[in-house]
């Protein structure tokens, strides 16, 4: 009887984690109007641009991306979907506009930051400090 709970038990674990990734690998399409990818950042390409993106994306981006942009922060194992590695080409082949109509818009589980980061410059400085996590 212990043999038979623990196999169930240990199939259920399996299906679940099985579950858990290939609804991760399910990437679906992030559209972007046409109008948005083409806008341009507001805020120039600095040091002090990239310290402050730096500084807003520890607080707000690095518990689901993670340090590095590799998607493996401390909550992304609690998502629905995938965080995303802003390290890869595909991602860092985005517009500028792109990125940041994404990160003001937010969409499942990733939230819209035009509330909680209700400055625009400081949004781009989060665009300039991603474009820094290139591999």
């Amino acid at each position: 009887m212990k043999k038979t709970l623990l196999g169930i038990a240990l199939i259920l674990g399996i299906s679940s984690f099985s579950f858990t990734i290939i609804k991760k690998m399910d990437k679906k399409p992030w559209p972007v109007p046409e109008a948005n990818k083409k806008t341009k950042s507001t805020v120039p390409t600095s040091a002090a641009s990239i310290a402050e993106g730096k500084a807003l994306y520890s607080t707000h981006c690095k518990s689901c991306h993670g340090a590095k942009g590799l998607g493996d922060g401390p909550k992304s194992a609690q998502l629905k979907t995938e965080s995303g590695d802003f390290s890869k080409a595909d991602f860092q082949g985005q517009t500028d506009g792109a990125i940041f109509y994404k990160t003001s818009e937010g969409r499942d589980d990733m939230p819209s930051f035009k509330k909680k980061i209700p400055d625009a410059d400081e949004r781009w400085s989060i665009v300039n400090y991603i474009r820094t996590l290139k591999k």
